[in-house]
């Protein structure tokens, strides 16, 4: 198994404080808490705060500090404007250079679809669309894919006390999967359009009250 950096431990730990709202939106990061709660030196966290800062998840003032982002809805519509642009491209890619093997992972991770925990079906939500961005087969994609679920997923956290149940999102994935298998790019376009859509819709439902 390939060992990952101090640098990509720190990124990855802070990431899901962040998105998971352990770190809240606005709160002050401080550094020395995070190398005494990680146990690692400054250089990886410093380097993990620079990449979290290009992915819009940090904001550094100078003189003033580092800040978590702050959440809003007009962050809410620009950030699905790009993800019904993106999804529907990388899904037409991946259905042209996906293998067997990322659509037996697909159907893995769907097999505990049946869940009634919301977020053990939003971490199967993730898996689904980080093997779509894999299959895709183009890292520039990937990695723009990769921060803007991050983003959309640090929302859905924001207003999980208030969405409903995620298993008809699970239940989306599944024909996803079908189109894919079968490489019919258009339909695996059009059924990812009409998922990116519902979530989006849900969340603005909920934000917007």
């Amino acid at each position: 198994m390939k060992q990952i950096s101090l640098s990509q431990k720190a990124y990855e730990t802070i990431k899901q404080e962040i998105v998971s709202l352990k770190l809240a939106p606005g709160a002050v990061i401080n550094e020395a808490s995070l190398r005494e709660e990680l146990g690692l030196g400054r250089t990886p966290i410093r380097e993990a705060l620079q990449r979290l800062a290009q992915e819009k998840l940090v904001l550094i003032v100078p003189r003033r500090g580092m800040f978590v982002s702050e959440i809003g809805i007009t962050d809410l519509q620009k950030l699905f404007e790009a993800r019904l642009v993106c999804e529907p491209f990388a899904v037409r890619q991946a259905a042209r250079r996906g293998t067997p093997a990322h659509w037996a992972q697909m159907a893995a991770a769907l097999a505990g679809g049946d869940a009634a925990d919301n977020e053990k079906l939003i971490a199967i939500d993730e898996q689904c669309h980080q093997i779509i961005y894999e299959a895709a087969d183009n890292q520039f994609l990937r990695d723009s894919l990769s921060t803007m679920y991050a983003l959309s997923l640090r929302l859905w956290y924001f207003s999980l006390s208030q969405i409903g149940n995620m298993q008809d999102a699970v239940l989306e994935h599944r024909l996803i999967m079908n189109a894919l298998v079968a490489k019919d790019g258009d339909e695996a376009a059009r059924l990812m359009e009409k998922h990116i859509r519902a979530f989006q819709a849900e969340l603005q439902s909920v934000m917007l009250k």
